[in-house]
């Protein structure tokens, strides 16, 4: 795989920036910037970054960094750092300068493992498509989530929505997700969960305070309603334990697919932000195991699958749902990439270029 050069990996922070800034938060895009002005003060750090191989963006690496310094903020060690996240100043370059100087080694060891957002909010877009399904055959549904980091959006369904005019999910949760809706609402179609179980290969545990904090630490400081929801969404794991198994995605999905699903039971192979990670060979392999059990999907056991990803492009995240026995694919939706806004087509909105396991 290609290594990057020193310009083109510094330069995955200004783009990241960027991004950051184009979603809402001006916070991360100066903490990004700052990093990449002052990144050569961790040498460990830097030379990580230096000796990337493959995709900065897709592996999420100026994420990383920041998650490791929001973690480094919230322990309250660096206190000019602590202030700055706290929003008491808005030395950006002082701060960042002296947590990359004097925190390198954490810094570089953080890198070490991928973002796990675990963002519930896009259980707004999960649900939707679930509701769409259910509408054209009603069935309880079989979750198997890959990628599924602590497991939150498996509770999908004790969370509160509210989508456009449409109201979904348990009204009365302290999880409630209101995305902006664009578009016609989605149908009114009641979703029930038979089952619900998930793999990544780190999973974290709503009931370890480490793996709690390192959640949080990937949430963005300047939209605290996010670390809101996802404190209220650990709670209800701690007293809804999701079923996450820590394996490979590939190997797992084929032992999930090997076993015949009860009749009545629509089985849902469900991932968000997750295909990025994976290289091209296991997507590929997924994809045709997937297509594969859809071959002998029937209208009494049927087979989705639902994805929220980023485009080949990385133009756009969309909502594509393929259905078997049909073999019917399409993108419902196009969003946010947290969630904090859906625009809507429905079954209407047929396949088309995009498929981010296309490369």
């Amino acid at each position: 795989m290609k290594m990057l050069a020193r310009s083109d990996a510094s330069h995955a922070f200004v783009r990241q920036a960027e991004n950051c800034r184009s979603t809402g938060s001006s916070f991360v895009a100066s903490v990004l910037e700052a990093v990449h002005r002052q990144l050569s003060l961790a040498p460990r750090t830097c030379e990580m970054v230096r000796t990337w191989t493959g995709d900065p963006a897709a592996a999420a690496v100026a994420l990383r960094v920041n998650g490791a310094l929001h973690a480094l903020a919230r322990r309250g060690n660096l206190q000019h750092l602590t202030d700055l996240y706290r929003g008491e100043h808005d030395d950006f370059d002082g701060s960042i300068a002296e947590a990359l100087a004097q925190e390198d080694a954490f810094i570089a060891d953080w890198m070490r493992y991928p973002t796990q957002t675990n963002e519930v909010a896009r259980g707004a877009a999960i649900i939707s498509a679930l509701m769409a399904i259910a509408e054209l055959r009603p069935m309880p549904f079989e979750l198997l989530e890959l990628g599924a980091s602590c497991g939150l959006n498996l509770n999908l369904g004790r969370y509160a929505y509210h989508l456009g005019g449409v109201r979904a999910g348990d009204i009365s949760s302290a999880v409630r997700i209101r995305p902006e809706w664009r578009g016609e609402d989605p149908p009114m179609a009641p979703v029930a969960i038979a089952a619900a179980r998930g793999v990544d290969l780190s999973p974290l545990s709503a009931d370890d305070p480490s793996h709690r904090e390192r959640l949080l630490s990937f949430t963005w400081a300047d939209q605290p309603a996010r670390s809101q929801r996802l404190e209220a969404a650990l709670e209800i794991a701690v007293a809804h334990p999701p079923r996450v198994h820590k394996g490979d995605a590939r190997l797992w999905l084929a032992q999930r697919l090997a076993d015949r699903q009860p009749e009545g039971v629509c089985r849902a192979v469900v991932h968000t932000m997750f295909l990025q990670y994976l290289g091209e060979r296991d997507r590929r392999d997924i994809a045709t195991m997937i297509a594969a059990a859809g071959a002998g999907a029937t209208a009494e056991r049927p087979l989705v699958e639902i994805g929220l990803e980023w485009t080949a492009d990385r133009r756009e995240v969309q909502l594509r749902c393929t259905r078997w026995p049909e073999g019917e694919s399409a993108v419902l939706a196009t969003c946010h990439p947290y969630g904090d806004w859906v625009e809507w087509r429905g079954f209407g909105g047929r396949d088309r270029a995009g498929d981010p396991r296309a490369g």
